[in-house]
């Protein structure tokens, strides 16, 4: 059976891609370095070889026809699998394992624990980023994410590494002067946080949630939230295992144990195509050792 790619232009595959995905000549041209004439060239090459149209051409972007867009799906799973190929041979590229996750959990647990990676693979640099969307792992560079949530992303597969439970803290100030004793006693304390979770803890605790919020605070990150709370701001929820220095250093207290699931935990994550990655094997092996060894020390 003869090849249906032999004499194709798949360099105009290549641009197709970009065009369907972006719904836009101009953004394709820009994402790939060409002119837009070049882009309406390469696309009306590929029409022509097809003998179809792939867009119909709207006001202000192109959308792609029923034929075009079954060609863009195929298209953008084999450039995805073309890029993680090349990725993956690319000698320079094996030396930088590139991260993304949450801000606090890179700041309260994952940073401190680098240095010790760094020194087992001297060989391997670690780019980490923080940034607060979340990162699309087949598209924008990144190796592996640490997210939270239910572990089940698709295109990725995925490990628990710790429990996302939380429990109230504070500083030992707030908890001398509220006199707190009972979970109870945390419905008139100023409380730091998202109503729905606290409302969560406190039915985890045995207390009918309130029905009136008295929140001072919300924050973007979790980390913000217990600075709030150290600062003498009012109570917290936070981790256990992600804040155990501050709690050590008595900096927090935990005034209750009772602990509450607000998620399915801490996941380590990567593209399913790229599991056998020499650099994100060894990252995720020592990982998922040092995670083991926190939970038993401190999980909740």
């Amino acid at each position: 059976m003869a090849d249906p790619l032999a004499g194709f232009p798949l360099a105009s595959i290549r641009v197709f891609e970009a065009a369907a995905r972006l719904r836009s000549f101009t953004r394709a041209a820009e994402e790939l370095g060409m002119t837009q004439a070049a882009v309406s060239w390469q696309i009306k090459a590929l029409e022509t070889k097809l003998g179809q149209s792939l867009f119909r051409r709207l006001p202000r972007e192109v959308a792609p026809t029923e034929g075009g867009e079954r060609l863009s799906r195929a298209a953008t799973e084999a450039m995805i699998l073309l890029r993680r190929a090349v990725t993956d041979l690319t000698e320079a590229d094996e030396g930088i394992l590139s991260i993304t996750t949450l801000a606090t959990l890179a700041t309260q647990w994952l940073a401190p624990l680098l240095g010790a990676f760094q020194l087992a693979n001297p060989g391997l640099a670690v780019r980490l980023d923080t940034a607060p969307h979340l990162a699309d792992l087949t598209r924008e560079g990144f190796d592996v994410a640490l997210r939270t949530g239910s572990g089940d992303w698709p295109g990725l597969e995925s490990v628990r590494l710790l429990p996302a439970t939380f429990t109230p803290v504070c500083s030992p100030a707030i908890a001398e002067r509220l006199d707190l004793r009972t979970p109870s006693d945390l419905l008139a304390a100023p409380r730091i946080g998202l109503e729905s979770e606290w409302a969560a803890w406190f039915v985890a605790a045995g207390v009918e949630a309130p029905t009136r919020a008295a929140l001072t605070l919300t924050a973007d990150h979790q980390a913000l939230e217990v600075a709030a709370a150290m600062g003498g701001q009012g109570v917290a929820l936070a981790s256990p295992i992600l804040f155990r220095r501050e709690i050590a250093a008595g900096l927090l207290i935990r005034p209750f144990e009772q602990t509450v699931p607000l998620t399915a935990g801490y996941w380590l994550c990567w593209p399913t195509d790229r599991r056998r990655s020499r650099k994100i094997v060894r990252f995720r092996d020592w990982l998922v050792a040092e995670a083991q060894a926190e939970a038993a020390l401190y999980g909740d």
